[in-house]
């Protein structure tokens, strides 16, 4: 199949991962609310991304090759790059203008891809060139705030929502990420997260060929009906 994304290498190693994870549905029964870029500013782009060598290699390419587009949008991005704990991760710059619910831990930074609107830029680029808008966009920054999560000791890798008390990036002092971020947060008045999420399930889906949104539907249906329930 041809790749969806500029990412062939990572996206076939994704396809392969989701083909064979288990999914959370109980972590999918949470409500969320649509990104509200206006009042967010990016939030889940606070501490930039880190990177894979192909998503370092092409965006590095993009770059010089959209650099005039790039220029108009008022992004030049000289440095862009640097290694944290021997990974590659694009650099942060200071935030002067978080979100209204910018969680207190995190820190009140602002990925460098991002234009003076809070916009990515590389999702910007797609767009105006006519491919998906997360062609070049780094993986892990669209599926979020699902998270595929390893499997142990050689078992199935997890696809799941992050929920407070459940969130793979909490430690101590540090409550989490993604059930943290204004879009990942289970929320009284939101939608069901496969309404909101359906089209990060959909690209998922597409990529591992697996119906993710209808297996979800089935799976909260049956975990809603009365006769799943115990006596």
């Amino acid at each position: 199949m041809k790749a969806i994304t500029a990412y062939p290498e990572l996206e076939r190693e994704l396809g392969r991962q989701i083909r064979e994870a288990a999914v959370d549905y109980e972590s999918f029964s949470q409500r969320l609310k649509l990104c509200e870029f206006g009042s967010c500013r990016a939030t889940c782009c606070h501490d930039g991304v880190y990177l894979t060598d192909e998503e370092q290699q092409v965006i590095g390419e993009v770059i010089q090759t959209g650099k005039a587009r790039l220029e108009k949008y008022g992004w030049t991005g000289e440095a862009w790059l640097t290694n944290e704990g021997g990974r590659a991760k694009s650099i942060t710059l200071e935030n002067e203008d978080p979100g209204a619910r910018f969680p207190a831990h995190f820190p009140q930074t602002r990925c460098v891809f991002l234009d003076a609107g809070h916009r990515c830029v590389l999702q910007r680029l797609a767009m105006d060139e006519g491919r998906h808008p997360w062609f070049w966009k780094p993986i892990s920054c669209w599926m979020h705030p699902l998270v595929l999560k390893p499997g142990e000791r050689g078992g199935r890798p997890l696809l799941m929502l992050p929920e407070p008390g459940n969130d793979p990036s909490a430690k101590r002092d540090y409550p989490g990420f993604s059930s943290c971020t204004p879009c990942g947060m289970n929320v009284a008045d939101g939608k069901p997260a496969t309404e909101v999420l359906r089209e990060e399930l959909g690209l998922l889906g597409k990529i591992a060929c697996r119906d993710l949104v209808a297996e979800l539907e089935a799976g909260l249906d049956d975990q809603q009906s009365p006769s799943s329930k115990p006596s």
